[in-house]
């Protein structure tokens, strides 16, 4: 299908109800799987016009179904992030989750929506090409309560800018609700063989949630002022991070922020009040290639992540993965907000909807 200046998208079918997805406007060339709703591939240009692929990832699709991909470019979620012990209550009712991440549950737990195959139909209209993926999710799914009707639209809306639009509707019972879309980024290309420590990153947040040896939230929040955790002003990734313990894997609390966007964001960003007001996130660029992008949220935190686990993970093209090849800016719910009453509450009651919205957009320095 293709919409002339407004872009295009095409569509290959690659397995059993399994299918690729091609968007392109401008400057910027994406391909998304309805396999974990997945963007595999990401391609803008660099200062000299050189086109790039910044997103770590696999060629083919074999990884992210056989459970071996690190989360790379999928949609996770029942719950994003860690629950302690894997284990909450809702209305007086316990729940137990499959543990995955030492004593906790992550994204979802063993088969999260990450790991299951989306329905999905391509389109473009005025905003731009698209592709929206959508997800049945069942009542006691890895443990978490009721039925949840799950979709995920990505579009094009500039030849620089790609909006994830996230929402998801309890049909039966509460549940905790927190999507979050997990690409690892490097600006200086996925196979330059850089890593993202020489990055530099200004985070919008005066404050983070300190966790504890398991990777929990201790209840606090924290001031980043004074702390190698402060981004307030741009810094290079690798500046502090000897100072952080295992490196950055840490959530922000983006509520309140006075950050500043750099650009008003009008209705065609989503910005309506169903879905709360965007707000610029991050700001993070690369120094070789000079490509730069900001990351706008519906969200109240944003999970900075250095990629300190990957270990020699084999990508595209036989690209070599090491610690810190890739980072993520993961904009969703706090991290075990279910069973902090402190926190910004992740539950989502029948008749409500959850929303969230992201914008990347894409750019260069001279």
């Amino acid at each position: 299908m293709d919409a002339g200046n407004k872009g295009s998208v095409r569509e290959e079918c690659v397995g059993d109800g399994v299918f690729v997805y091609t968007l392109e406007r401008g400057g910027i060339r994406a391909v998304f799987s309805n396999w974990g709703a997945t963007l595999m591939s990401l391609f803008v240009p660099d200062a000299a016009g050189e086109m790039g692929d910044i997103v770590l990832g696999f060629d083919t699709l074999g990884p992210y179904m056989d459970g071996t991909s690190p989360y790379f470019g999928a949609i996770v979620g029942r719950v994003a992030n860690r629950i302690a012990r894997g284990t909450f209550s809702v209305d007086g009712e316990r729940y137990n989750l499959p543990v995955n991440n030492g004593p906790n549950t992550l994204h979802g737990g063993n088969v999260g929506y990450d790991k299951v195959l989306w329905q999905s139909a391509m389109g473009s209209d005025w905003e731009g090409p698209s592709v929206q993926f959508t997800y049945q999710s069942f009542d006691g799914e890895q443990g978490f309560p009721g039925d949840v009707d799950v979709s995920v639209r990505y579009t094009l809306i500039s030849g620089s800018e790609l909006r994830t639009h996230m929402e998801a509707r309890p049909l039966s019972r509460s549940t905790p609700i927190s999507l979050a879309q997990h690409s690892y980024f490097n600006l200086a290309g996925h196979a330059s063989g850089k890593d993202v420590l020489e990055h530099r990153l200004c985070l919008g947040s005066s404050s983070y949630t300190p966790v504890n040896d398991n990777q929990i939230p201790t209840g606090e929040v924290t001031p980043v002022q004074g702390t190698p955790f402060d981004f307030r002003e741009e810094a290079t990734i690798g500046s502090r991070i000897r100072e952080v313990p295992g490196g950055y894997d840490h959530n922000y609390v983006l509520t309140g922020s006075n950050f500043a966007s750099s650009a008003a964001l009008g209705d065609e960003h989503g910005g309506d009040k169903a879905m709360g007001t965007l707000h610029l996130a991050a700001l993070l660029w690369e120094p070789s290639s000079k490509r730069a992008m900001e990351v706008f949220t519906t969200a109240p935190g944003v999970q900075f992540y250095t990629g300190n686990f990957l270990n020699d993970v084999i990508g595209k093209g036989g690209a070599v993965y090491g610690i810190h090849s890739g980072l993520c800016l993961e904009t969703q719910g706090f991290p075990n907000a279910i069973n902090e009453p402190n926190f910004p509450s992740v539950v989502v009651r029948p008749g409500e909807t959850y929303r969230h919205v992201m914008v990347h957009r894409f750019y260069t320095l001279q």
